[in-house]
Formats: structure tokens, C-alpha cells, sequence
């Protein structure tokens, strides 16, 4: 029914205005949890409305459950925070069982976050995960040592990254999106990559190697020494690794790194992302995402777009 007065130009509703698709997946809208903040989904209903969500990456999930990194294992830091979680995680048997059931109730997508040591851990995760009803899709973690390969991570050699995506395609019926990580020399390279070994979708970046010390007892701060950087002090760099990877591949992107505001989001549109995930912000606003949902319908209404598709990849350079 159109409410518009005589005179007036009809508004799209929100769910036409923000109705994005990436790698064959329709979401209702481009906001995403990322990774390792919202737990399995499940721990934030009583905070804010799944339904609202575009969709809930999970914690990373491995083919057996795995107890983390001892503490401590969170660091805060100016713009943002450091961890080390190990990826503790229930394994994929536990989620498809115990949460996917629940999970699926809610008109959201559903992306589990798989992670391995070597290219046959990824394979046996996602062989368990197959057999969930109501996943749309996997985001490969590729940014674990690969064991087998001397321990450099997969996400650092085009090569290495490649040959998982490749095998996870091949044991998968499902969209593969691979996250990509900041800690490399030439992302459009393993983009490419990775994209021609089959990737449906990149999601981008994953955290920055970080380190912080306490300087009166001269340890770091992180029982692991070093850890992943996220929040608001990396966007910068990930809005950069958007606008590379939007000119290096032809899939699309989900961008991640700091987002939290409206105006985070729609930077990353502009510089390339069909998505993004929010993250950190989760930690002390888990409310930003139902936020940023409502300033996406906000931003399109004020500059008259049709959708918020048209935004994507439309920075410009003159």
C-alpha cells in the first residue's frame, strides 16, 4: 500500500531498499555480525532482534571442539582491542546439533566460520556441516598456520590459499566466501588467487597481528604473546584492502574492520563491499548493528536511491 500524500514520490520500504545478494545468498539486509563476537548467534537475543540482522557469521568452528589460548586472552587498546582467543570453539558436530536447530527459527542467513590446520581439518569440517539444515553459506578462515606447509599461514601464500579454497569448493554444495587477511605484501594477488580456485565471495580483512606490554612488568600483556587487532583503529586499513580487492576480482566483497556507525558501513560500500559485518562494536554496542540497519534505509531515502546497491563500489577518483 502506498502512503505517500499527493505529490510526494513513494519510498521503497526498507526490505526492498536494502535486499543485497552476494554469492548467490539473498540477505535481507548487507549488516552481518562478524566472526567471534556474537558467539553462535544465539547469545544475542536477548540484546537485539535476529531477524533484523542480514545475517550471523558464527565463531569459527574446526571439526573438534578446542579449548583456546590460556589467559589472558583480551587485550583493550586505543581504537580498539587485541585477542588471542585460540579459537575456542564446540566443533561443527556440537553446532549442527545443538545450535542450528534454534539458529534456523530466525529470518536470518546463517554462515558458520570454518577453520583448519590443514587442508584435510577444513574438508572434515565442513563434511560434518553439510549435514545442517539451513546454513547458506561457509566463510573460510584462512589465516591459520598450515602444518603441514611449515606453519606459515594459508592466507599469506597465494598457493596455499588457493589449494584450500579449491578443496573446500570441491567438498561443499554450499557459497564459499574466504576471509582474507591484512598481513600480507600483495592482497590483489592472493585475491585473484583465490578467486580463481572458485571462491563464490571474499570477506575482508580479517584482524591485524598486534602486540601490547605492560610496561612495569615488562610481559606482554597476551599469555600468546601477540594477537589480532580489531575495531575502529584498523578501518582504515580494511576500507583500503576493499577498494584493492573491489579492482583486483570480479566476486563480490564483504568488507569487515571496524564498523560501527552507519557512516563505517557505508565508506565500506562505496569503496567496493556488497556487505559488512560488524564486530567489535558488538562488545560495547550491541545494539550497533539494529543501528546501522535503520541508517542504511535513512541514507538511501535522503539521496533517493532505489537500493543500496547502487552505492557499492562508486567511490570516486576525480
Amino acid at each position: 500500500m502506498n502512503n505517500s500524500s499527493p505529490g510526494e514520490t513513494a519510498q521503497p520500504d526498507s526490505k526492498e531498499l536494502l535486499a543485497t545478494e552476494i554469492a548467490g545468498i539473498r540477505f535481507n539486509n548487507p549488516v552481518l555480525t562478524a566472526s567471534g563476537t556474537c558467539g553462535y548467534g544465539l547469545d544475542m537475543i536477548e540484546l537485539i532482534d535476529l531477524n533484523r540482522l542480514g545475517g550471523i557469521c558464527t565463531k569459527g568452528l574446526s571439526a573438534r571442539p578446542m579449548p583456546g589460548n590460556a589467559p589472558w586472552r583480551i587485550v583493550e587498546t586505543h581504537g580498539g582491542m587485541l585477542n588471542a582467543i585460540g579459537l575456542q570453539n564446540i566443533g561443527a558436530r556440537a553446532f549442527v546439533e545443538e545450535k542450528l536447530p534454534h539458529l534456523r527459527s530466525y529470518d536470518t542467513r546463517i554462515i558458520p566460520n570454518v577453520f583448519g590446520y590443514t587442508i584435510g581439518e577444513y574438508i572434515e569440517a565442513i563434511e560434518i556441516l553439510e549435514s545442517g539444515e539451513g546454513i547458506d553459506g561457509y566463510e573460510l578462515n584462512i589465516s591459520c598456520p598450515n602444518v603441514k606447509a611449515g606453519g606459515e599461514s594459508f592466507a599469506n601464500d597465494a598457493t596455499q590459499a588457493a589449494a584450500v579454497t579449491r578443496a573446500v569448493k570441491k567438498a561443499s554444495t554450499r557459497p564459499v566466501i574466504v576471509k582474507m587477511s591484512p598481513n600480507v605484501t600483495d592482497l590483489a594477488l592472493i585475491a585473484r588467487a583465490v578467486e580463481d580456485a572458485g571462491a563464490d565471495a571474499l570477506s575482508l580483512i580479517n584482524t591485524a597481528v598486534g602486540m601490547s606490554i605492560d610496561i612495569y612488568t615488562r610481559r606482554p600483556r597476551l599469555a600468546n604473546v601477540t594477537g589480532g587487532l580489531s575495531g575502529p583503529a584498523i578501518k582504515p586499513i580494511a576500507i583500503r584492502c576493499v577498494y584493492q580487492a573491489f579492482r583486483a576480482v570480479k566476486i563480490p566483497l564483504i568488507g569487515i574492520g571496524g564498523v560501527a556507525t552507519v557512516e563505517d558501513a557505508l565508506e565500506f560500500m562505496i569503496a567496493g563491499a556488497g556487505a559488512v559485518q560488524v564486530g567489535t562494536a558488538n562488545f560495547y554496542d550491541p545494539g550497533a548493528s539494529m543501528k546501522i540497519v535503520d541508517g542504511l534505509a535513512e541514507f538511501c531515502n535522503q539521496q533517493g536511491l532505489k537500493t543500496i546497491r547502487d552505492l557499492v563500489g562508486t567511490v570516486r577518483l576525480d
